[in-house]
């Protein structure tokens, strides 16, 4: 049975909303200000997206959100992904708002998340090291315990809105095990009453998003402020991977689709051999296939998001879905773009290196799609095992394997 993405009258309010709100409070001219700007923070449009009611858009309305649900939120973030939008939006609500309401105490979640609501704060997560590889493995930070207290030691790479953030999700290693999945555990860290910490920034492709090197010293943080259990913050970060994987899918379709439309309105105005390039056939042809692709990038964002909403059970393998054919498909679509463009779209004063480097540094977060084209194989693998074959079969009257698994 087909199922229906379209939206509702709710739902169409809210992007109506967004576009208007996006264009007129922050231009290309405004993001190209902020992308200059060290920290790329705007504590005035901060304010102004809490007054509509944004940063609190899935958070109950008991800490002052609007309560409403994932598939709303990807509404969002399609049209922030439209105007490359610079702002600590994903690391406040999907690093560490979602997780303290899904995770947190009661103390934790009446403390944060109405400062989050009304655009009192700003957060982040410090996850990634040396590696940078979203791997339990990975983490080799320590915080060790002494009184009342953890105290953290170690560098942390790649940390999103870093000297912004009123509040820092750490992941910790706290125990070795043999398994790298135990052990890890996650504090909320108020940057604001703490000393030993030094944010440097780092030079990254995207210059809309700013990214930082985060070194603790002997930073300590209460035993209250852990999230969730002790040694268990793991099915956390995989709960924040889930979610954030998913976002960035909206985020790509978004950024793909206003790259696209760029690109036909120059087909349809440059002029060459006398006539507007578009009437090309190569051209018409390439225009098609991409627009063919980001109609089935966002059918696949769209049933991903509406699987984290009513929680279904193929949510991770629908999100790893998603998230390998939007990253390849918005990967060429901004990469075709400039092509046809011409020498214009390479320049540095056109928006389309803007669109290029938003998509791809969201390809490569959480798992590019090749890793995410693994993950779908492993699923789809486990899905065979299940049904009663094994990796390895024989047909009946052929010698030898002939396939594995469903794959």
């Amino acid at each position: 049975m087909a199922i229906e993405f379209g939206l509702n009258e709710e739902q169409e309010m809210l992007k109506t909303m967004a576009r208007d709100f996006l264009a007129n409070e922050c231009p290309m001219s405004r993001v190209r200000e902020l992308m200059e700007d060290e920290t790329g923070f705007s504590a005035d449009l901060w304010k102004k997206m809490a007054e509509v009611g944004w940063l609190g858009l899935v958070l109950p309305e008991e800490y002052g959100g609007a309560g409403m649900n994932f598939r709303d939120l990807t509404i969002l973030l399609d049209e922030m992904g439209r105007q490359v939008f610079p702002s600590p939006f994903i690391s406040t609500l999907l690093y560490v708002g979602m997780p303290i309401l899904a995770f947190g105490t009661d103390e934790q979640k009446n403390d944060i998340l109405p400062k989050i609501c009304s655009g009192e704060a700003v957060c982040t997560m410090a996850a990634l090291e040396d590696d940078g590889d979203w791997w339990a493995d990975s983490i080799k930070v320590r915080a060790d315990r002494r009184g009342d207290n953890y105290v953290i030691n170690g560098t942390k790479l790649f940390v999103p809105d870093a000297k912004s953030a009123d509040y820092m999700l750490i992941a910790a290693r706290t125990k070795r095990t043999e398994d790298p999945e135990e052990g890890i555990t996650l504090f909320l860290l108020d940057t604001r009453e703490v000393w030993g910490m030094l944010a440097t920034p780092l030079k990254t492709m995207d210059e809309t998003r700013k990214l930082y090197e985060v070194t603790f010293m002997n930073v300590p943080i209460p035993e209250k402020n852990i999230l969730g259990e002790l040694h268990q913050g793991w099915p956390i970060m995989k709960y924040i991977e889930l979610h954030t994987t998913a976002a960035l899918c909206a985020e790509m379709v978004g950024a793909g689709e206003r790259a696209f439309e760029m690109t036909v309105e120059y087909l349809k105005e440059r002029v060459a051999f006398g006539v507007v390039i578009g009437s090309f056939q190569a051209l018409q042809h390439r225009a098609a296939d991409l627009a063919i692709g980001l109609e089935y990038s966002r059918s696949l964002m769209e049933w991903a998001a509406e699987n984290i909403k009513e929680g279904h059970p193929d949510t991770a393998t629908s999100v790893a879905m998603a998230k390998s054919f939007c990253g390849d498909t918005c990967k060429k679509v901004v990469a075709e773009g400039i092509q046809m463009h011409g020498g214009i779209g390479f320049t540095w004063d056109h928006d389309m290196h803007l669109y290029f480097k938003r998509v791809w540094v969201d390809d490569n977060a959480f798992g590019d799609s090749i890793y995410q084209r693994e993950l779908v194989a492993k699923a789809l693998d486990e899905i065979h095992q299940l049904s009663g074959y094994g990796r390895w079969r024989r047909m009946p009257g052929v010698t030898g394997a002939v396939g594995q698994g469903m794959m």
